[in-house]
């Protein structure tokens, strides 16, 4: 609740109340105790009076029972006890529902919450995807080559698209960006298909959450309550605990310096907080203190939620101005060793052994410390938590399809988009290149049937050459062979003639020389006169 313009979260054992300061709220906090021990109460109490101030909050439903602020409470013989207790009448407390916006990465029990593998960096996924540091220092590179081509990565087939071409082309980029193994390749696209047979692809795709969507207003001036409903995707811890990263990297980039506000621009619930530190490479979790220390700059603060606060890194803790620890129970000496942790992250008390109260809380109660005015932490104190305001409990499906569906980002972000992004350049290019070689391999056909019918014209203009000479000669020897039968039956005939004629003159003086003297003389002149044809 808020009173006289301060957060009011409890009352300490003397009855007076515990506030938390509004100008204070942005130096984050600390929500911690075993199970069972009121936490979720808490984090209802908090977001319920950020809300009331105007403020707007972000938190994650891990067992689905926050979805109850959607809810007015319900009166009962507890409430009445406590509302008592507290003197809540007085101060106008009443049982009413919160401005609620139900988001969720499956988009199953809220509007779908995504974003683009390129605005989430090779850094977070290669948490998501459990890389080494080999394969997400190739990752990076593989960002940096699509930064300098111009090709968006939107979803996962995207991303394989571009991994399947560069490990294809490697040689081509080995000068400009080093040697890219494709082993490696392998392993990253095995680990983004593991990645989707899990779900998780369904994250990836636009419209990509414009982050200042966080920062509306009910109608009556409510700050809203973001609810992000994790009770599937708690089931993968990193891929949760990544996601909520994501979202306060986004928060740190996107808002600027503000310095000291009266009250907080945004407050941020990280639930089941140790999934954010289990295992988290160096680099990330340098990340992640930068964000966490200079976040508050922007004017948000961060409060996570776990059940010890050494499942928080000092580097963090040591962030956390405002803490609020529920009981603790050490069973064995690793428990003691936590327990005592929690006692000594307190101002001390000097009416109370802190260690023994922690031990010694019931359900609903704490020690809590918060900053004054001035930045200094409180003395702890013991106190009990106020009521919630709105429902304990989970809503019924109707309720929470009817609040999804009203809500103004409903049409906004409900239905997903496939831009053309880096694998539908792929797709065009192998189409291209496909085209290409079909055509250089039908030039080459053309060409090689050009020649080889030149081949054949040749073969076909010498043969007709061949045949013609051979013609040519065979005429030649047809004509010789005509002109010597032609000048054998001439020469005969003449010969005859002239052998007659001549003959018979001879004859004339054969009578006195001799018929036989005349033939024979005459066949030799016939002689002598064909060889002088």
């Amino acid at each position: 609740m808020v009173k006289k313009e301060k957060i009011w979260i409890a009352n300490n054992e003397q009855g007076e109340n515990i506030f938390i300061d509004p100008k204070m709220a942005n130096r984050h906090g600390l929500i911690a105790g075993a199970t069972g021990t009121g936490k979720t109460v808490t984090l209802k109490v908090l977001a319920e009076a950020f809300s009331d101030m105007g403020v707007p909050v972000f938190l994650a439903d891990v067992k689905g029972d926050l979805s109850g602020m959607a809810a007015a409470g319900i009166d009962s013989e507890d409430m009445q006890k406590r509302i008592s207790k507290f003197s809540l009448g007085e101060a106008g407390f009443r049982f009413t529902r919160y401005p609620v916006t139900f988001w969720d990465v499956f988009g199953n029990k809220g509007i779908p919450l995504r974003t683009t593998v390129s605005e989430m960096g090779p850094l977070l996924l290669g948490r998501i995807l459990g890389l080494n540091d080999l394969q997400r220092d190739i990752l990076s590179i593989v960002f940096k080559i699509a930064d300098d081509n111009g090709l968006l990565l939107i979803d996962t087939k995207d991303l394989k698209a571009m991994l399947n071409y560069i490990s294809e082309n490697n040689a081509d980029f080995a000068a400009q960006y080093g040697n890219i193994s494709k082993v490696s390749i392998a392993a990253i696209v095995r680990a983004i298909v593991s990645l989707e047979i899990a779900g998780g692809d369904k994250f990836f795709f636009e419209p990509a959450l414009n982050i200042r969507d966080f920062f509306s207003t009910g109608l009556d001036g409510r700050g809203m309550i973001n609810i992000l409903d994790s009770t599937s995707l708690i089931n993968n811890g990193t891929l949760y605990a990544v996601f909520l990263l994501w979202l306060m990297s986004e928060l740190f980039e996107t808002l600027p310096e503000v310095g000291d506000l009266d009250r907080p621009k945004m407050v941020f619930f990280f639930d089941e907080a140790h999934l954010l530190f289990n295992d988290t490479p160096k680099i990330l979790m340098e990340r992640i203190e930068q964000v966490v220390k200079l976040i508050r700059s922007k004017g948000v603060g961060i409060y996570f939620v776990t059940q010890n606060p050494r499942d928080i890194p000092d580097g963090v803790l040591a962030q956390l101005g405002n803490k609020i620890q529920h009981a603790l129970h050490a069973y064995t000496p690793a428990d003691m060793k936590g327990l005592k942790a929690a006692a000594d992250s307190f101002r001390v008390n000097p009416d109370f052994k802190t260690i023994d109260v922690i031990q010694q809380l019931g359900t609903g109660e704490a020690v809590c410390s918060f900053l004054d005015e001035t930045g200094t932490p409180g003395v702890c104190q013991k106190v009990s938590i106020l009521p919630p305001q709105s429902y304990m409990g989970g809503i019924s499906d109707d309720i929470r399809d009817r609040e999804i569906k009203q809500s103004i980002l409903y049409t906004k972000y409900f239905e997903a988009h496939d831009p053309d992004s880096a694998y539908e350049f792929f797709e065009r290019k192998g189409i291209a290149d496909m085209e290409a070689r079909e055509a250089e391999a039908q030039a080459k056909l053309q060409e090689k049937e050009a020649l080889a019918q030149a081949k054949l014209q040749e073969k076909q203009a010498a043969a007709a050459l061949k045949e013609a000479e051979k013609k040519k000669a065979k005429e030649a020897r047809e004509k010789q062979r005509v002109v010597k039968s032609v000048g054998n039956s001439v020469a005969g005939t003449v010969g005859r003639e002239v052998g007659k004629n001549v003959g018979g003159q001879f004859g004339k003086f054969g009578k006195t020389l001799g018929g036989n003297l005349g033939a024979s003389l005459g066949r030799g002149l016939l002689s002598t006169f064909i060889k002088g044809r």
